[in-house]
Protein backbone atom coordinates (compact mmCIF):
# COMPACT_ATOMS: atom_id res chain seq x y z
CA UNK A 1 0.00 0.00 0.00
CA UNK A 2 1.12 3.74 -0.45
CA UNK A 3 0.55 6.50 1.83
CA UNK A 4 1.36 10.49 1.88
CA UNK A 5 2.29 11.87 4.68
CA UNK A 6 1.92 15.32 5.66
CA UNK A 7 1.63 17.61 9.05
CA UNK A 8 2.46 20.88 10.83
CA UNK A 9 0.41 23.04 8.72
CA UNK A 10 -0.08 26.03 10.71
CA UNK A 11 -2.92 27.41 8.90
CA UNK A 12 -3.25 30.96 10.53
CA UNK A 13 -0.03 31.74 10.89
CA UNK A 14 0.93 35.24 9.64
CA UNK A 15 4.30 37.44 9.17
CA UNK A 16 4.29 40.19 11.31
CA UNK A 17 0.83 40.66 11.01
CA UNK A 18 0.82 39.27 7.07
CA UNK A 19 -1.46 36.79 6.03
CA UNK A 20 -0.42 33.81 4.30
CA UNK A 21 -3.73 31.77 3.96
CA UNK A 22 -3.37 32.15 0.07
CA UNK A 23 -0.12 30.49 0.39
CA UNK A 24 -2.23 27.77 2.58
CA UNK A 25 -4.36 27.57 -0.33
CA UNK A 26 -1.99 26.97 -2.78
CA UNK A 27 0.55 24.51 -0.77
CA UNK A 28 -2.59 22.11 0.65
CA UNK A 29 -4.08 21.86 -3.31
CA UNK A 30 -0.63 20.87 -4.67
CA UNK A 31 -0.42 18.44 -2.06
CA UNK A 32 -4.18 17.13 -2.90
CA UNK A 33 -2.36 16.94 -6.29
CA UNK A 34 0.17 14.71 -5.17
CA UNK A 35 -2.19 12.50 -3.47
CA UNK A 36 -4.07 12.06 -7.07
CA UNK A 37 -1.44 11.71 -8.84
CA UNK A 38 0.96 9.20 -6.55
CA UNK A 39 -2.82 7.41 -6.22
CA UNK A 40 -2.13 6.63 -2.37
CA UNK A 41 -4.31 4.23 0.00
CA UNK A 42 -3.96 7.01 2.53
CA UNK A 43 -3.36 10.20 3.69
CA UNK A 44 -1.91 10.91 7.51
CA UNK A 45 -1.99 14.36 8.55
CA UNK A 46 0.50 14.41 11.99
CA UNK A 47 -0.84 17.04 13.75
CA UNK A 48 -0.87 21.08 14.17
CA UNK A 49 -3.63 21.82 11.58
CA UNK A 50 -3.82 25.45 13.00
CA UNK A 51 -1.33 27.64 14.26
CA UNK A 52 -3.78 28.53 17.00
CA UNK A 53 -6.33 26.38 18.95
CA UNK A 54 -8.89 28.86 17.96
CA UNK A 55 -8.23 29.21 14.44
CA UNK A 56 -9.93 31.92 12.67
CA UNK A 57 -12.70 31.05 10.27
CA UNK A 58 -10.55 31.82 6.80
CA UNK A 59 -8.10 29.12 8.57
CA UNK A 60 -10.95 26.45 9.18
CA UNK A 61 -12.04 26.70 5.34
CA UNK A 62 -8.56 26.12 3.86
CA UNK A 63 -8.25 23.26 6.54
CA UNK A 64 -11.56 21.25 6.10
CA UNK A 65 -11.52 22.15 2.27
CA UNK A 66 -8.19 20.40 1.92
CA UNK A 67 -8.93 17.40 3.84
CA UNK A 68 -12.39 16.72 1.95
CA UNK A 69 -9.79 17.12 -1.45
CA UNK A 70 -7.57 14.43 0.21
CA UNK A 71 -10.92 11.98 0.61
CA UNK A 72 -12.26 12.98 -3.16
CA UNK A 73 -8.97 11.06 -4.45
CA UNK A 74 -10.11 7.83 -2.76
CA UNK A 75 -7.92 8.18 -0.08
CA UNK A 76 -8.40 6.93 3.58
CA UNK A 77 -7.73 10.22 5.68
CA UNK A 78 -6.24 10.19 9.26
CA UNK A 79 -5.75 13.68 11.19
CA UNK A 80 -4.37 14.12 14.58
CA UNK A 81 -4.47 16.89 16.86
CA UNK A 82 -0.85 18.32 17.43
CA UNK A 83 0.14 20.86 20.50
CA UNK A 84 -1.15 24.13 18.61
CA UNK A 85 -4.25 22.36 18.06
CA UNK A 86 -7.39 22.01 20.12
CA UNK A 87 -8.23 18.53 20.99
CA UNK A 88 -11.58 19.57 21.95
CA UNK A 89 -12.74 21.22 18.79
CA UNK A 90 -11.39 18.35 16.82
CA UNK A 91 -13.10 15.74 19.18
CA UNK A 92 -16.45 18.20 18.22
CA UNK A 93 -15.61 17.88 14.83
CA UNK A 94 -15.07 13.84 14.25
CA UNK A 95 -18.50 12.67 13.76
CA UNK A 96 -18.98 15.55 10.93
CA UNK A 97 -15.70 14.41 9.37
CA UNK A 98 -16.49 10.39 10.01
CA UNK A 99 -19.49 10.70 7.56
CA UNK A 100 -17.29 12.29 5.31
CA UNK A 101 -14.76 9.57 6.08
CA UNK A 102 -12.34 11.67 7.59
CA UNK A 103 -10.47 10.15 10.57
CA UNK A 104 -10.66 13.13 13.20
CA UNK A 105 -8.87 12.55 16.34
CA UNK A 106 -8.65 15.19 19.30
CA UNK A 107 -7.81 12.88 22.65
CA UNK A 108 -5.47 9.91 22.85
CA UNK A 109 -8.69 7.14 22.48
CA UNK A 110 -8.31 3.53 23.46
CA UNK A 111 -7.91 0.79 20.68
CA UNK A 112 -11.66 0.04 20.68
CA UNK A 113 -12.53 3.78 21.00
CA UNK A 114 -11.24 5.03 17.89
CA UNK A 115 -7.87 4.96 18.57
CA UNK A 116 -7.10 2.47 15.62
CA UNK A 117 -8.85 2.29 12.50
CA UNK A 118 -8.70 -0.73 9.96
CA UNK A 119 -9.22 -0.93 6.48
CA UNK A 120 -9.13 -2.87 3.52
CA UNK A 121 -7.26 -1.09 0.41
CA UNK A 122 -7.97 -1.49 -3.59
CA UNK A 123 -5.74 -3.90 -4.28
CA UNK A 124 -7.19 -5.65 -0.64
CA UNK A 125 -3.68 -5.46 1.60
CA UNK A 126 -5.39 -5.00 5.17
CA UNK A 127 -4.10 -1.81 6.68
CA UNK A 128 -4.12 -1.05 10.76
CA UNK A 129 -3.53 2.25 11.48
CA UNK A 130 -3.17 3.50 15.71
CA UNK A 131 -3.82 7.11 15.76
CA UNK A 132 -1.81 8.64 18.86
CA UNK A 133 -2.42 12.62 18.93
CA UNK A 134 -0.08 14.89 21.18
CA UNK A 135 0.05 14.03 24.52
CA UNK A 136 -0.11 17.05 27.22
CA UNK A 137 1.77 16.23 30.03
CA UNK A 138 -1.56 16.78 32.31
CA UNK A 139 -2.88 13.61 30.44
CA UNK A 140 0.29 11.03 31.00
CA UNK A 141 1.06 12.18 34.30
CA UNK A 142 -0.88 12.35 37.10
CA UNK A 143 -1.49 15.71 38.88
CA UNK A 144 -0.01 15.01 41.73
CA UNK A 145 3.20 13.56 40.52
CA UNK A 146 3.83 16.90 38.19
CA UNK A 147 4.04 18.67 41.73
CA UNK A 148 5.84 16.17 43.96
CA UNK A 149 8.28 14.68 41.03
CA UNK A 150 11.62 16.22 40.08
CA UNK A 151 11.74 17.28 36.87
CA UNK A 152 14.18 14.22 35.48
CA UNK A 153 11.86 12.16 37.14
CA UNK A 154 8.54 13.92 35.52
CA UNK A 155 10.23 12.85 32.04
CA UNK A 156 10.87 9.82 33.14
CA UNK A 157 7.19 9.60 33.95
CA UNK A 158 5.75 10.96 30.94
CA UNK A 159 7.93 8.96 28.40
CA UNK A 160 7.00 5.64 30.28
CA UNK A 161 3.18 6.40 29.69
CA UNK A 162 3.91 7.54 26.44
CA UNK A 163 5.15 4.06 24.97
CA UNK A 164 2.52 2.09 27.37
CA UNK A 165 0.05 4.32 25.13
CA UNK A 166 2.25 3.25 22.02
CA UNK A 167 2.29 -0.38 23.12
CA UNK A 168 -2.20 -0.43 23.88
CA UNK A 169 -2.44 0.92 20.74
CA UNK A 170 -0.16 -0.87 18.39
CA UNK A 171 -1.00 -4.75 20.26
CA UNK A 172 0.11 -7.74 18.97
CA UNK A 173 1.23 -7.65 15.39
CA UNK A 174 -1.00 -9.29 13.17
CA UNK A 175 -0.44 -11.85 9.88
CA UNK A 176 -0.42 -10.02 6.93
CA UNK A 177 -1.78 -6.56 7.79
CA UNK A 178 0.75 -3.63 7.70
CA UNK A 179 0.87 -1.85 10.92
CA UNK A 180 1.18 2.33 10.99
CA UNK A 181 1.63 4.86 14.01
CA UNK A 182 0.12 8.27 13.59
CA UNK A 183 1.57 10.19 16.49
CA UNK A 184 2.54 13.67 17.50
CA UNK A 185 5.50 14.17 19.97
CA UNK A 186 9.42 15.10 20.17
CA UNK A 187 11.99 11.99 19.38
CA UNK A 188 14.85 11.86 21.82
CA UNK A 189 17.84 13.68 19.58
CA UNK A 190 15.84 14.59 16.25
CA UNK A 191 16.52 18.12 14.81
CA UNK A 192 14.80 20.89 15.58
CA UNK A 193 12.99 22.61 12.05
CA UNK A 194 13.47 26.52 13.96
CA UNK A 195 9.98 26.86 14.58
CA UNK A 196 8.58 24.83 17.26
CA UNK A 197 7.00 25.69 20.22
CA UNK A 198 9.39 25.60 22.96
CA UNK A 199 7.09 24.52 25.82
CA UNK A 200 6.01 21.45 24.03
CA UNK A 201 9.34 20.29 23.02
CA UNK A 202 11.59 20.64 25.85
CA UNK A 203 13.31 17.53 27.76
CA UNK A 204 9.76 17.09 29.76
CA UNK A 205 8.05 16.31 26.44
CA UNK A 206 10.41 14.14 24.54
CA UNK A 207 10.53 10.11 24.49
CA UNK A 208 12.85 7.94 23.16
CA UNK A 209 12.91 6.25 19.58
CA UNK A 210 12.43 3.28 21.71
CA UNK A 211 8.75 3.85 22.35
CA UNK A 212 8.15 2.61 18.52
CA UNK A 213 7.83 -0.90 18.70
CA UNK A 214 10.21 -2.95 15.83
CA UNK A 215 7.14 -4.53 14.39
CA UNK A 216 5.22 -1.22 13.15
CA UNK A 217 5.94 -0.92 9.37
CA UNK A 218 6.13 3.16 9.39
CA UNK A 219 5.67 5.38 12.39
CA UNK A 220 4.23 8.66 10.83
CA UNK A 221 5.38 11.84 13.21
CA UNK A 222 4.59 15.03 13.42
CA UNK A 223 5.57 18.25 15.43
CA UNK A 224 9.36 18.37 14.10
CA UNK A 225 9.30 20.44 11.35
CA UNK A 226 12.20 19.53 9.56
CA UNK A 227 11.59 16.12 7.59
CA UNK A 228 14.21 13.38 8.93
CA UNK A 229 14.46 9.60 9.68
CA UNK A 230 15.06 9.19 13.37
CA UNK A 231 16.79 6.20 14.70
CA UNK A 232 14.05 3.82 15.60
CA UNK A 233 14.13 -0.05 15.16
CA UNK A 234 11.13 0.25 12.65
CA UNK A 235 10.33 2.92 9.69
CA UNK A 236 10.05 5.89 11.64
CA UNK A 237 10.17 9.85 10.13
CA UNK A 238 8.85 13.39 10.52
CA UNK A 239 7.65 14.51 7.34
CA UNK A 240 8.37 18.50 7.84
CA UNK A 241 6.13 20.68 7.18
CA UNK A 242 5.01 21.86 3.55
CA UNK A 243 5.51 25.63 4.37
CA UNK A 244 8.77 27.13 5.74
CA UNK A 245 6.70 28.19 9.23
CA UNK A 246 8.98 31.00 10.48
CA UNK A 247 12.60 32.62 9.71
CA UNK A 248 14.23 30.21 11.41
CA UNK A 249 13.53 27.63 8.97
CA UNK A 250 15.53 28.91 5.94
CA UNK A 251 17.44 25.50 5.51
CA UNK A 252 13.87 23.41 5.60
CA UNK A 253 12.98 22.18 2.38
CA UNK A 254 9.24 22.10 2.56
CA UNK A 255 7.62 18.44 1.37
CA UNK A 256 5.46 15.57 1.87
CA UNK A 257 6.51 12.19 2.41
CA UNK A 258 5.56 9.25 0.16
CA UNK A 259 5.67 5.89 2.18
CA UNK A 260 5.84 2.30 0.31
CA UNK A 261 4.65 -0.74 2.84
CA UNK A 262 4.28 -4.12 1.72
CA UNK A 263 3.71 -6.63 5.06
CA UNK A 264 6.94 -9.04 5.18
CA UNK A 265 9.81 -6.31 3.37
CA UNK A 266 11.09 -2.89 4.77
CA UNK A 267 9.21 0.42 4.05
CA UNK A 268 10.65 3.07 1.00
CA UNK A 269 9.78 6.61 1.98
CA UNK A 270 10.93 9.22 -0.70
CA UNK A 271 10.45 12.74 -0.08
CA UNK A 272 8.36 15.11 -2.46
CA UNK A 273 9.10 18.98 -2.98
CA UNK A 274 6.53 21.49 -2.48
CA UNK A 275 6.91 24.19 -5.72
CA UNK A 276 4.35 26.53 -4.17
CA UNK A 277 5.25 27.30 -1.17
CA UNK A 278 7.21 30.88 0.01
CA UNK A 279 10.75 31.21 0.61
CA UNK A 280 11.57 32.74 3.45
CA UNK A 281 15.00 34.22 3.51
CA UNK A 282 17.17 36.30 6.03
CA UNK A 283 19.53 38.90 4.38
CA UNK A 284 22.13 41.50 5.46
CA UNK A 285 23.26 44.30 4.13
CA UNK A 286 23.59 47.96 3.06
CA UNK A 287 20.67 49.62 1.40
CA UNK A 288 23.32 49.81 -1.76
CA UNK A 289 23.70 46.18 -1.03
CA UNK A 290 20.36 45.31 -0.28
CA UNK A 291 19.44 46.99 -3.72
CA UNK A 292 22.02 45.18 -5.45
CA UNK A 293 20.48 41.63 -4.37
CA UNK A 294 16.36 42.48 -4.86
CA UNK A 295 16.11 40.52 -7.77
CA UNK A 296 16.77 37.75 -6.34
CA UNK A 297 15.20 37.67 -3.37
CA UNK A 298 11.95 39.41 -5.09
CA UNK A 299 9.33 36.20 -4.37
CA UNK A 300 10.86 35.58 -0.89
CA UNK A 301 9.30 37.27 2.71
CA UNK A 302 12.52 38.65 4.43
CA UNK A 303 13.98 39.55 7.53
CA UNK A 304 16.65 42.27 6.94
CA UNK A 305 19.50 43.00 9.11
CA UNK A 306 20.64 46.49 7.89
CA UNK A 307 24.23 47.74 8.44
CA UNK A 308 23.72 51.28 8.12
CA UNK A 309 23.96 54.18 10.60
CA UNK A 310 20.89 54.82 11.88
CA UNK A 311 18.64 57.13 11.08
CA UNK A 312 15.06 58.44 11.36
CA UNK A 313 12.65 56.17 8.21
CA UNK A 314 15.23 53.95 7.33
CA UNK A 315 12.80 50.74 7.21
CA UNK A 316 10.84 52.65 5.17
CA UNK A 317 13.58 52.96 2.83
CA UNK A 318 14.65 49.15 3.00
CA UNK A 319 10.52 48.28 2.18
CA UNK A 320 10.85 50.81 -1.06
CA UNK A 321 13.44 48.25 -2.35
CA UNK A 322 12.31 44.96 -0.99
CA UNK A 323 8.27 45.24 -0.43
CA UNK A 324 8.27 41.71 1.42
CA UNK A 325 10.41 42.82 3.96
CA UNK A 326 8.16 41.54 7.03
CA UNK A 327 10.96 42.12 9.49
CA UNK A 328 13.84 44.67 9.67
CA UNK A 329 16.48 44.87 12.49
CA UNK A 330 18.51 47.79 12.47
CA UNK A 331 22.17 46.99 13.26
CA UNK A 332 24.76 49.77 12.90
CA UNK A 333 28.15 48.89 12.34
CA UNK A 334 30.52 48.96 15.30
CA UNK A 335 32.27 52.02 14.93
CA UNK A 336 28.79 53.80 15.93
CA UNK A 337 28.73 51.79 18.85
CA UNK A 338 32.11 52.57 20.21
CA UNK A 339 31.22 54.83 23.44
CA UNK A 340 28.03 52.47 24.32
CA UNK A 341 29.46 51.42 27.77
CA UNK A 342 30.46 54.53 28.64
CA UNK A 343 29.19 56.15 31.64
CA UNK A 344 26.93 58.83 30.98
CA UNK A 345 27.08 62.39 32.91
CA UNK A 346 23.64 63.81 33.60
CA UNK A 347 23.78 66.68 36.38
CA UNK A 348 24.36 69.89 34.89
CA UNK A 349 23.59 68.62 31.75
CA UNK A 350 20.09 70.14 29.70
CA UNK A 351 17.69 68.27 28.05
CA UNK A 352 19.06 68.77 24.46
CA UNK A 353 22.48 67.89 25.52
CA UNK A 354 21.22 64.36 27.23
CA UNK A 355 19.10 63.81 24.04
CA UNK A 356 22.23 64.36 21.76
CA UNK A 357 24.26 62.03 23.78
CA UNK A 358 21.56 59.37 24.02
CA UNK A 359 21.36 59.52 20.35
CA UNK A 360 25.33 58.83 19.75
CA UNK A 361 24.75 56.15 21.82
CA UNK A 362 22.67 53.89 19.45
CA UNK A 363 24.36 55.25 16.69
CA UNK A 364 22.01 57.95 15.18
CA UNK A 365 22.90 60.76 12.82
CA UNK A 366 19.41 62.27 12.12
CA UNK A 367 19.31 66.21 12.21
CA UNK A 368 15.61 65.58 11.42
CA UNK A 369 15.56 63.86 14.86
CA UNK A 370 16.89 66.72 16.71
CA UNK A 371 15.07 69.34 15.23
CA UNK A 372 11.69 67.59 16.05
CA UNK A 373 13.37 66.82 19.90
CA UNK A 374 14.12 70.68 19.82
CA UNK A 375 10.92 71.91 18.35
CA UNK A 376 9.03 69.54 21.33
CA UNK A 377 10.69 70.84 23.99
CA UNK A 378 10.63 74.58 23.01
CA UNK A 379 6.33 73.40 23.11
CA UNK A 380 6.49 72.18 26.51
CA UNK A 381 8.61 74.72 28.09
CA UNK A 382 6.13 77.24 27.07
Amino acid sequence: MKLLHTGDWHIGKALRGRSRIEEHTRVLAEVAEIAAREQVDAVLVAGDVFEASVPAPDAQKVAWNALLAFRATGAQVFVIAGNHDSPHAFDAMAPLCEAAGIHLLGHPRASDSGGVVEFTTHDGELVRVASLPFVSQRYAVRAQDLFELTGDKTASEYASNYRRLVDHLMGEPAPNTISILLTHATVVNATFGGGEREAHSIFEYAVPASAFPITAHYVALGHLHRAQAVPAGCPAWYCGSPIQVDFGEGTNTPQVLIVECQPNAPSKVRGVGIASADRLLNVEGSLAELAVMAPSVADAWLKVRLNEPLRAGLADEVRDILPRAVDVIMAPTSDDHANTARVVRRVGRNPSELFGEYLAERGISDERVVALFNTMLSELNA
